[in-house]
C-alpha cells in the first residue's frame, strides 16, 4: 500500500537509519508499527525504559529517555539505555544495570545532554559503573532549517575524534549526506520518527462516529457541567474523547468538521465522549455518521485502524 512504500523511500533515502516507535505509535499504536520497524533494521528507539518490552525479541531497544531511578522488571537485559550526566550513570548504578548506553550530548535543546565541561565526568562514571559504551547521541530542536541541525552536530563530530557510531535526529537526506561527506570515517546513524509514518498525510485521516443525538430547547442545560443552552438545537454525542486524545485546539476552537464546517463543543471534551451543539437550521449530523476530527496524529489514541 501507499503507506509502507513510502516507508520505504524515506529509509532508502536516508540511508541507515533507526526507526523510531514512541509515545502513542505515531496515532497507530507502537505495537502495530514493530513489524514495519522490525522490517528496517536490528535496532528500534523507543521513547521510554518503560516502552521497551514492545520491542520484539529479535530486535534491539534502543531507549531514547534517560532511566529514572526505577526500572521495571521487563526491560530486555539487551536494552542500550541513553545516559546524558553522572546522576543517570548512578540511577543504572542503583539499579545494578550492567548494560550498554549511549552517550546523550547537549545540543541547542538544553533537555538532556552532557556539555562539554561534563563529558569527562560523565565518561569515568560510565567505566567506573561496568556500563559499556556503544555510541553518541546528539538530538537537536524540532525548530529551524536542517543546516542549523547539521552544523551542531557537525561541532560535536569535529570535538570528539571517536570511532563509536553517532546517533542523530532531526535532519533530512541532504543532511545525512552532508556529514557522511565530512566523515567519511564515521558511522552516522539517523533516528527518524515522524517523518518515517507520517510524511505524507495525505493519506491518513481521523474520524469519529457519532453516537446519539437529541432534540434541546434554549434554557436547557446539559452535560456533566450543566452548561447552559442558549438556544434551540441539538446535542451530538460524538464517540471521542480526552481518553482518545482529544482537546481542544490552541485557537480555543472546537476539533471537529462535518461536511467542512467546524462543530462547536457544548464543553469541553470528556473520556470517551464529546458534546457538539448544533443549532436549528445549521446541517446537522446523523447518528451512525462520522465527523473529521482535526488532532496531532503524535497525540491520539484511535480505538480502531482501517488499512483501506
Amino acid at each position: 500500500m501507499a503507506w509502507s512504500r513510502q516507508i520505504d523511500d524515506v529509509a532508502t533515502s536516508i540511508g541507515d537509519i533507526v526507526p523510531v516507535v514512541k509515545g502513542n505509535g505515531y496515532g497507530f499504536g507502537r505495537l502495530a508499527l514493530m513489524p514495519y520497524a522490525a522490517s528496517l533494521g536490528n535496532e528500534i528507539a523507543v521513547g521510554t525504559i518503560f516502552e521497551a518490552h514492545d520491542v520484539p525479541e529479535s530486535r534491539t531497544a534502543i531507549v531514547l529517555t534517560p532511566a529514572g531511578s526505577h526500572l521495571p522488571a521487563s526491560l530486555p537485559a539487551t536494552a542500550i539505555l541513553t545516559v546524558g550526566s553522572v546522576k543517570h550513570v548512578e540511577n543504572l548504578r542503583t539499579n545494578s544495570w550492567r548494560g550498554s548506553v549511549i552517550v546523550k550530548l547537549s545540543s541547542r535543546m538544553n533537555r538532556y545532554g552532557a556539555k562539554p565541561d561534563e563529558l569527562n565526568d560523565l565518561l569515568n562514571a560510565i567505566k567506573e559503573s561496568g556500563l559499556t559504551q556503544i555510541g553518541w547521541s546528539i538530538h537537536p530542536p524540532l525548530d529551524g532549517p536542517t543546516n542549523d541541525h547539521v552544523a551542531e552536530i557537525h561541532a560535536w563530530m569535529s570535538r570528539q575524534s571517536s570511532e563509536l557510531p553517532w546517533f542523530v535526529s532531526h535532519i533530512d537526506e541532504s543532511g545525512a549526506a552532508s556529514l557522511r561527506t565530512a566523515f567519511t570515517g564515521s558511522r552516522i546513524r539517523v533516528r527518524v520518527g515522524t517523518s518515517l509514518w507520517l510524511g505524507d498525510k495525505s493519506m491518513i485521516e481521523l474520524s469519529a462516529d457519532v453516537l446519539d443525538l437529541h432534540a434541546v430547547q434554549c434554557g436547557d442545560t446539559a452535560g456533566y457541567r450543566n452548561s447552559p443552552i442558549t438556544q434551540d438545537g441539538s446535542l451530538v454525542m460524538i464517540g471521542a474523547g480526552t481518553s482518545h486524545g482529544i482537546q481542544i485546539l490552541p485557537t480555543e476552537l472546537s476539533p471537529f468538521h462535518f461536511h467542512k464546517s467546524r462543530l462547536n463543543l457544548l464543553e469541553p471534551s470528556h473520556m470517551h465522549t464529546s458534546m457538539i451543539f448544533v443549532p436549528t437550521g445549521t446541517r446537522c449530523p446523523e447518528v451512525g455518521d462520522s465527523v473529521d476530527v482535526q488532532q496531532p496524529l503524535t497525540r491520539v489514541y484511535p480505538d480502531y485502524i482501517s488499512w483501506d
